[in-house]
This record gives structure tokens, C-alpha cells and sequence, in this order.
């Protein structure tokens, strides 16, 4: 009788858990959806923004801007950037993205500024033995163009004041909702447009006005603000399909469980009736 009773406390618990699990997956679901059409809404006006860049450069010839080049002959400064989650439940989301992010920081053989988004990274990197130098709290689940502007305008007046000569970001790159990749991609300084007879052939010639460097002087800072932003939508939707993902599994296992369950409690319930008709059976027999 004992095990019976701990049987069924073990299936209202396991179907407690289903039923948290299966709400969990359907919130994620409803998130997804709606960061999904952020990040495809921005991507294509960011891949179109760098491209433009890129020929704009290459038309005006050789031209000089301190976002295409390092304030120093010979690097010396990094700062890394990690985008993690405050929560978690999301699958190896923050594990695969911190174990990107440490190997490279690891092949930093110079100074080194380590900042954080998320509270799961800044709790990894203070047991992992790295210095954070700031943990970024004011993006949220959602975060607007405008905070990730004050962000890429801070990075790139440091960048042109010499404080760092490379600004890099670590985060999880939205690729399909079936694959996301943990990337380490440079921010800064831009990679330079190609030249001479290896580049590209230019699909159209310019004439500029304003010239050139004004044009450019106001796209770039554009590109970098965009190119940013990209990566925390692609972080954000990110992390709601790997809750998803992990919250099915979850419901589907818990739902296995509780048959598996339910199953041995029939059988511990058909032998408690089977050994209680043999008792009744034998006592009738024995008064017989």
C-alpha cells in the first residue's frame, strides 16, 4: 500500500512539472515568434548598410577613416563584449556561447576588457576567475536601437580615443530556427573596403555630394550601431528558440514519465487486488 501511495504522489508531481513545462514552452513560443520578426525585419537593412559601405569606400579610392583603421600600429587593447540571458531553463544556449567567447578570450595575449550582458555570464566569468569589468542590466528581453546606440557610440569614441585598437562581440547567431551558431565577430575597427585587381567589380559608379568622406563619415557610425543591434536580436531570438526547444523536451519527457508511471502503478494496484482476493479466498476456505 505504502508504494502505491508513493507512486501516485510521484505522478501528480510529474504531471505538476508537465504542466509548468508545457506553459514555459508555449510563452517561448509566443516570444520567438515576435523577436523573430525583429531580427528578420533588421537583418536585410543591416546586410544592405554594410554592403553600401563597402562600395561607396571602394568607389571614392583611397580614403582614411578612424573606423577603418586602429589607433595604434600594433594592437594592444581588446575589449570583448558577451551577450548571455538573465534566466535560464534555455538548453546549452549560455553554455555554447560562453565556451565560445573564454576559448577566445584565452588567445588574448594582451590587455583585456571583459564586459557582459546577462546575468548568467557575469556569474560565469566571476567562478571562471575574469575580471567583468561592467555588466550591461539596462537592455532587458527586448532591447531598443536607442540603448544599443548609447552602447556602439561609447565603443566607437573609445575606439577613436585609443582606449582600445579592437572591439569584438560574442554572442549566438540566429541562422535558421533549427541552427544557431555561438560566433565571435569584430565590431571594430571595420574591415576595410578591397582594392586592386583582386576586388570585386562594382555594380554602379558614383558621383558624390557632399564628397566622399562626408557621406561616409555619417554611414559608418551607422553600420556599426547597426551591425550591433543585429547581434543582440539575433542573441534575444536566439535564446527564446533554445527555450522552446528545451521546454518540449522537457513536457515530452515528463509526459513519458508519468505513463511509465502510471503503468507500474496499475501493476502495483492489480497485485495489492490479486494478493487481497487470495487472502479472502483463503480465509473462506479456511471457515469451510
Amino acid at each position: 500500500m505504502a508504494q502505491i501511495r508513493e507512486i501516485k504522489k510521484r505522478i501528480k508531481a510529474v504531471s505538476n512539472i508537465r504542466r509548468i513545462t508545457n506553459t514555459m514552452q508555449m510563452i517561448a513560443t509566443a516570444r520567438f515568434k515576435s523577436s523573430l520578426d525583429r531580427a528578420t525585419a533588421t537583418k536585410p537593412y543591416t546586410q544592405k548598410v554594410r554592403a553600401l559601405v563597402s562600395e561607396l569606400a571602394a568607389s571614392a579610392g583611397n580614403i582614411r577613416h578612424f573606423l577603418f583603421d586602429s589607433p595604434a600600429p600594433s594592437p594592444q587593447r581588446d575589449l570583448v563584449l558577451v551577450l548571455t540571458s538573465d534566466r535560464g531553463l534555455c538548453g546549452a544556449y549560455n553554455s555554447n556561447v560562453l565556451r565560445t567567447a573564454t576559448a577566445h578570450l584565452r588567445t588574448i595575449e594582451r590587455q583585456l576588457r571583459l564586459e557582459v550582458v546577462g546575468k548568467k555570464g557575469a556569474i560565469f566569468y566571476r567562478f571562471a576567475g575574469f575580471e567583468v569589468a561592467q555588466q550591461h542590466t539596462q537592455f532587458g528581453e527586448k532591447p531598443t536601437y536607442a540603448a544599443v546606440e548609447a552602447l556602439a557610440q561609447r565603443y566607437m569614441d573609445e575606439f577613436k580615443a585609443g582606449q582600445y585598437d579592437r572591439v569584438s562581440v560574442a554572442y549566438m547567431k540566429f541562422l535558421s530556427a533549427g541552427r544557431q551558431s555561438a560566433v565571435v565577430e569584430q565590431l571594430l575597427p571595420l574591415s576595410a573596403p578591397a582594392s586592386g585587381p583582386g576586388a570585386s567589380a562594382r555594380s554602379a559608379e558614383y558621383d558624390f555630394s557632399p564628397d566622399a568622406e562626408s557621406l561616409l563619415e555619417d554611414i559608418l557610425p551607422i553600420t556599426v550601431k547597426t551591425s550591433l543591434f543585429q547581434a543582440f536580436n539575433d542573441a534575444v531570438v536566439s535564446e527564446h528558440v533554445s527555450r522552446m526547444v528545451a521546454m518540449k523536451a522537457a513536457t515530452d519527457n515528463a509526459g513519458k514519465l508519468r505513463k511509465t508511471l502510471r503503468r507500474n502503478y496499475n501493476r502495483a494496484r492489480q497485485a495489492q487486488i490479486t494478493t487481497e482476493l487470495n487472502e479472502i479466498i483463503g480465509g473462506s476456505a479456511a471457515l469451510g
